[in-house]
């Protein structure tokens, strides 16, 4: 009788502690979201450094953008080499109406309908792929091969082409204008930034030349400037989308270039802040941000470390964060790291491929870009 009075209370005390589940647990099999009246998440496909996957594994990582980025799940998706490991991803993009995301890796695109995380379908493309931009109505894609020398329009529904357009000689990054009138197409191998119209998917006009090949890039609203890195270029030009001259070419201050572990470039990744107030750009060899006023004479304002080497760069829909492809977290007004991406192991994540994708009673309400464009006249 003494032993059950010592022993009872002892199991009462523990059976809180019984009950509950891991943490790690929690995370990992969490049931799909999405019936909540609004939510704002961050969708990160991985490997999005080259075929890495000791930067978050395989998948699509979702991360709750109001409760400090904290991970809520991984999508299981396709995309794989000839010899079955994870290929490198190229891109992300989101389709509204077809409530789908869209993921091209080196040789194939897929859509994944997010209402239920569900493969729709995987198709490879000849000459491979890399990175796409949908149009606003979110129906038809531009994707570039893999540097080869032409884009295909594809319906974003089926997967079919539609038509394609052939350039110089290596097809790259592409930013569909938000007006839907205009495609900008970047291709490594020219110094001409190429716009495409979309009532006929032919080339309309081109912008340059610039200092080199045509790297990461991002427009403003109006689709009046193009902020653009090109090779050898420790900084960014400028380009009138309008007349087709390039108008100003800035080089970080303070600051050498160096070797880089990938890409090759000193400055690979720029985004505009969504007020359209400052330029964000990548520092791969001192593996910084620099930040620059978006308005002429472009000055400088402020360099901000990170852990890793920036590939990439992008913001939230309301420019109170900025994500670099290193992982961290970044709050625009005060400059200050303010958490790292982290799976659901505690890994840190990183990755050049993400996109921000708003739900509203279990729908796709709104969505970001991949790309940091400008939102001034949204």
């Amino acid at each position: 009788m003494k032993y059950i009075n010592i022993i009872i209370p002892f199991l009462l005390f523990l059976l809180p502690v019984i009950q509950q589940p891991s943490k790690r647990s929690e995370t990992s099999q969490r049931p799909s979201f999405g019936q909540e009246d609004s939510r704002k998440y961050l969708y990160v496909a991985v490997p999005g450094i080259r075929d890495y996957l000791g930067y978050g594994g395989h998948g699509v990582l979702v991360f709750d953008i109001e409760n400090n980025h904290k991970f809520v799940k991984r999508i299981r998706t396709q995309g794989y080499h000839a010899d079955g490991t994870p290929s490198n991803v190229k891109g992300v993009d989101v389709s509204i109406p077809l409530n789908s995301l869209f993921i091209s890796t080196l040789e194939s695109l897929q859509r994944i309908d997010l209402e239920t995380d569900a493969l729709v379908w995987e198709i490879p493309f000849e000459g491979g792929c890399d990175r796409m931009s949908i149009s606003p109505d979110g129906l038809t894609m531009y994707l570039p091969s893999l540097e080869k020398d032409f884009w295909n329009v594809v319906d974003c529904a089926s997967g079919s082409i539609i038509s394609k357009i052939t350039v110089f000689t290596r097809a790259h990054n592409t930013i569909y204008g938000p007006s839907g009138k205009r495609v900008y197409l970047g291709d490594i191998g020219t110094p001409f930034l190429h716009i495409a119209d979309t009532e006929s998917h032919t080339l309309q006009a081109k912008v340059g030349p610039f200092h080199g090949g045509i790297r990461p890039f991002t427009i403003n609203s109006a689709e009046t400037l193009a902020f653009i890195n090109v090779n050898d270029l420790l900084g960014f030009e400028v380009g009138d989308l309008h007349t087709g001259e390039k108008t100003a070419s800035i080089k970080v201050e303070g600051w050498e270039k160096g070797p880089v572990r990938r890409h090759g470039n000193p400055s690979h990744g720029i985004g505009l802040t969504p007020d359209e107030s400052e330029i964000w750009i990548s520092d791969g060899h001192n593996m910084r941000l620099h930040v620059f006023s978006a308005e002429a004479p472009y000055q400088q304002l402020t360099s901000i470390p990170l852990k890793d080497m920036p590939g990439w760069i992008t913001f939230s829909k309301d420019g109170r964060f900025a994500y670099p492809s290193s992982g961290e977290v970044i709050d625009v007004k005060t400059r200050q790291i303010i958490t790292h991406l982290v799976d659901e192991a505690y890994n840190y994540v990183a990755s050049e491929k993400m996109v921000e994708i708003h739900w509203k009673d279990g729908k796709i309400s709104d969505a970001g870009d991949q790309f940091g464009l400008g939102q001034a006249t949204d």
